[in-house]
């Protein structure tokens, strides 16, 4: 009786193992992933995906001065305007050199989407802003003030809290889950919602009002852009898996698929940014386009990969505080770009009121010409006149 009861409880045993086995061994891909999603980056895959995004910056915002001066030269040569339609900038070879710095900065970032969140890379281009509007006060003979100055300041501040606070939890690695998740309801609701109000907007509202409003044309680069980052990312975790672990992705259609829609969603982001550049200054195009960009690709990848689900409130509210920072210093680059204002002026306030009427009364004793005198932010002929 005692062996007959210990092969029985062996026999469970057994069973139970086994049991446990198959359960394991059937578990879905989806519950695999997102138990991984909890797993951290390696300080290695993060600081790469920092490194490259932050250099993608550079060969992007300079890019924009470089295809600036093209357009420029082509409008002295009296070509037909790629706001009007035209391509003659196609011929211009500063136009292609400004489109492969540009390359080469998508690729970059392209390769950092593979090592870091969405979420992180994508704010990281304020650091673009910057690099545009010192090279377009430089080479385009646009102002950069002490406000504008100002600006670059809290981008660089604000850049360094997202990268604080950004999220650090592994995203997907399967590239079958991705598909799955690209069939969520609510990404594909997004996407008719882009789709949608970009057609809307460049067969209705373009054709009007593209030439007055900045925003027409940029919205049509960011809300097209948002999907690129997607396709990019999808494609990027491709590439990486073949890399890393061997196997040939590529022999199913999906991959390829991403290909195509990242070159087409590209080749339409340049058609209306182009425009955009040749309409309207350098330095208003590049700080409205982050904006709308940013704003766009951070929805798009919080409903598609949910990179704030495990992030707790303290860094989610870090990374809001920091974008809303690099907001306000994209705003103090473009809205105060055309006021004179130095540091001397700054100075002047700061003077007592006595002292600045006395010193407006000496201006007025040495200038005859009333265009000679210089009307400032903060110049002593405000106090004058109140």
């Amino acid at each position: 009786m005692n062996s007959e009861a210990s092969l029985l409880l062996q026999a469970g045993q057994v069973a139970n193992n086994a049991a446990a086995a198959a359960s394991s061994s059937s578990s879905s891909p989806v519950s695999d992933a997102t138990a991984s999603l909890t797993e951290p980056y390696s300080s290695t895959d993060y600081y790469i995906g920092v490194g490259l995004a932050v250099s993608s910056c550079f060969f992007i915002g300079s890019s924009f001065i470089i295809k600036k001066k093209a357009l420029l030269r082509l409008n002295r040569l009296g070509e037909v305007r790629a706001a009007a339609g035209g391509f003659g900038y196609l011929r211009e070879w500063i136009w292609w050199a400004g489109l492969l710095t540009m390359g080469l900065g998508e690729a970059a970032n392209f390769a950092a989407y593979a090592f870091a969140p969405a979420s992180l890379v994508t704010p990281l281009g304020a650091l673009s802003v910057i690099i545009s509007a010192v090279m377009a006060s430089r080479f385009l003979n646009e102002k950069l003030n002490l406000l504008g100055k100002i600006g670059c300041f809290l981008c660089i501040i604000g850049s360094t809290i997202i990268v604080i606070h950004s999220p650090k939890e592994k995203e997907i690695e399967d590239l079958q889950v991705l598909f799955e998740m690209l069939q969520d309801p609510v990404f594909i609701l997004y996407v008719i919602c882009i789709f949608g109000s970009s057609a809307f907007v460049a067969c209705f509202v373009a054709p009007r009002h593209g030439h007055t409003n900045v925003c027409v044309y940029i919205f049509l680069c960011s809300g097209i852009g948002s999907l690129t980052v997607m396709s990019c990312k999808a494609l990027g975790l491709a590439i990486r898996s073949t890399i890393a672990s061997g196997s040939n992705v590529f022999g199913t259609w999906m991959p390829w698929f991403l290909i195509v829609v990242t070159v087409t969603f590209i080749a339409i982001q340049m058609n209306y940014l182009n425009k955009a550049l040749d309409i309207f200054n350098t330095s208003i195009v590049t700080p409205v386009y982050y904006v709308m960009f940013t704003t766009l690709v951070i929805t798009a990848s919080a409903i598609l990969l949910k990179e704030f689900t495990h992030m707790k409130f303290e860094n989610i509210l870090g990374d809001v505080c920091g974008f809303l920072t690099v907001i306000t210093a994209v705003f103090m680059l473009n809205a105060f770009k055309d006021i004179d204002i130095t540091l001397s002026d700054v100075r002047g306030l700061m003077r007592p009121k006595m002292q600045r009427v006395s010193q407006f009364d000496e201006e007025v004793l040495v200038s005859t010409n009333l265009k000679e005198r210089r009307f400032s932010y903060g110049s002593s002929d405000v106090f004058r006149k109140a």
